[in-house]
């Protein structure tokens, strides 16, 4: 008999109350990192007025009904940025427990777009390498920041000389 694996979830401000818990929907949000060839990428502020508001964070939102994370963050990528994606790759995933929503995180990779970033909610950006210089950094972002440091130190172990 398989054992099924449950999710890990990240607790953002444990201390905070959560409304509704055992209501709670499970918000589906897709999330573009979008990186150049040199591995700059692109972090931008959450907008006045939503929950931590000027923290930084990948750009993305919410999946509508009959949305694909694909075709989701094609749409928010244009609402918020003013830019077509033209080459996406789903990446992974991760759950956040924000006091104010629990979401699904659908990270995807963004290496080819079209159009000049417009920041059309009034946000800012900034193209990030790590370390992030950047702050504060959104609790949801911490993860890519790991995996891609992850991936760093793969590549810099890689180049290592191996003993003869």
């Amino acid at each position: 008999m398989s054992q099924q694996v449950q999710p890990s979830v990240r607790v953002v401000d444990a201390h905070l109350p959560r409304a509704n818990v055992a209501d709670r929907p499970l918000i589906q949000v897709a999330v573009g990192v979008l990186s150049h060839p040199d591995g700059h990428f692109l972090l931008t502020t959450r907008p006045p007025g939503k929950a931590y508001a000027g923290h930084w964070e990948f750009p993305g939102g919410k999946i509508e009904a009959n949305e694909t994370v694909e075709q989701a963050l094609a749409r928010e990528l244009h609402e918020e940025l003013g830019i077509h994606v033209t080459q996406v790759t789903r990446w992974r995933d991760e759950q956040i427990d924000y006091p104010h929503a629990w979401v699904q995180l659908h990270f995807c990779k963004v290496t080819k777009w079209q159009g000049e970033l417009q920041m059309k909610e009034g946000q800012q950006f900034a193209w990030q390498q790590l370390p992030v210089t950047v702050a504060p950094v959104l609790a949801g972002t911490l993860p890519v920041l790991e995996w891609l440091a992850q991936a760093q130190s793969s590549i810099s172990n890689s180049a290592l000389p191996t003993a003869v």
